[in-house]
């Protein structure tokens, strides 16, 4: 079975084509990305703009014909974040649906939680044990904790990267007050839910998923991308810390320039690593495993679990 995933994020929108068989391990056949910053797009009324959602139209209606000519037997399309906060979230859907032809389903912030915790716990297996996961996106923050496929506690809290950059950092680089001020607060939004997650029991395993964490892990020394999906990959308290203190005295197009960073994403960079770093410390953990699965995977499992005849699944929130 050949799948296209059509994933509308904060900042881009991505196309992946799989081919996937119950069982299997789904195998990605091509990737396209297009970088929109929906998130941006908002006006003062919380609306994404007429100009965003043009560009949403456009490049969905685009990405819908990749998938068809790439022999795609479906196309499963989300939306997360941005979308989802948009106040004319109902009407750009009903553009993207009548003008582009496809339907985006819009995802809660626990689905997320909860479908990137299925596909960790694939990659890792049962032998993990007990897996506690972070996920960074542009607009949220996915927390969540569990022994089996379903986690028992999932957190999605409104600390993405991109959200953060644009509440907090009005100069480029950002000032050392600003940088203290947004660490104490994310101390205090993080502790009723570090104290949920710390009472549900100790993990036997730490992971993280998502850019974010996976640009932060190259930048303290993880193998590089070419050295495959499969090379372990480790980030750490310390090596974060010394990171910050090394990028937040750069200019965004100076960490542009560093290897593993996108442009897109470098504006972005020192919010998201601020937000691993707090919450790391709030959970008290030391470091974390970079699982190269996250929530696209796990909709394409779910799917396969629940139309293939699976019974170990999470069902459809």
């Amino acid at each position: 079975m050949r799948l296209g995933v059509l994933d509308v994020g904060s900042n881009t929108v991505h196309l992946l084509v799989v081919d996937a068989h119950r069982g299997g391990h789904p195998t990605p056949m091509s990737s396209t990305k297009a970088t929109l910053r929906l998130a941006e797009s908002l006006d003062g009324a919380g609306n994404i703009s007429t100009s965003g959602a043009d560009r949403l139209v456009e490049t969905v209606r685009e990405f819908e014909s990749i998938a068809r000519t790439s022999g795609c037997g479906e196309l499963m399309a989300f939306a997360t974040s941005a979308v989802r906060d948009a106040c004319n979230s109902d009407a750009v859907l009903h553009r993207v649906r009548t003008e582009a032809g496809v339907t985006l389903d819009v995802l809660s912030g626990e689905d997320e939680a909860r479908l990137t915790f299925l596909a960790v716990r694939r990659w890792y297996g049962w032998s993990a044990g007990r897996i506690l996961n972070f996920d960074i996106g542009g607009g949220s923050l996915e927390l969540a904790f569990g022994g089996d496929e379903d986690p028992e506690v999932a957190y999605s809290l409104q600390l993405g990267a991109g959200r953060l950059t644009r509440d907090w950092f009005r100069e480029d680089p950002p000032g050392k007050r600003r940088i203290a001020a947004l660490r104490d607060w994310l101390d205090a939004e993080l502790a009723g839910p570090a104290k949920h997650l710390r009472g549900a029991g100790d993990p036997d395993l730490t992971v993280a998923t998502s850019k974010t964490f996976r640009t932060l892990a190259r930048l303290t020394g993880a193998a590089p991308s070419s050295a495959g999906i499969r090379a372990p990959r480790t980030l750490t308290v310390s090596g974060l810390r010394q990171l910050i203190s090394f990028i937040s005295r750069m200019t965004t197009s100076d960490r542009a320039e560093l290897e593993g960073v996108s442009s897109d994403r470098s504006q972005q960079l020192v919010a998201g690593a601020l937000v691993a770093e707090a919450s790391m410390r709030a959970l008290g953990v030391e470091s974390v495993q970079i699982c190269p699965w996250a929530l696209r995977e796990g909709l394409i499992l779910r799917k396969l679990d629940t139309e293939m005849g699976g019974e170990l699944v999470v069902a459809a929130r």
